[in-house]
């Protein structure tokens, strides 16, 4: 039983929603470790860089996601 829903984020006096600000900063997120690996060289290892670009991108906002979304 859910006893509270999700509420919306304001930023600068504008209202997103939770799933939003997840996305956003789960891009950010994978953005950073994308710049990292590619610095240490450790992207010549994903065989289709993009997908793996974007599987990080899934990744990082999922996991922002349990902690902006709570239940």
């Amino acid at each position: 039983m859910i006893t509270s829903a999700p509420s919306e984020v304001q930023i600068l006096g504008l209202y997103f929603p939770p799933l939003f600000v997840s996305i956003v900063i789960g891009l950010l997120c994978a953005m950073i470790i994308t710049q990292l690996l590619n610095r240490t060289g450790l992207s010549r290892f994903f065989w289709h860089p993009p997908l793996a670009n974007a599987a990080l991108w899934l990744l990082a906002s999922a996991l922002t996601g349990l902690f902006i979304i709570a239940p």
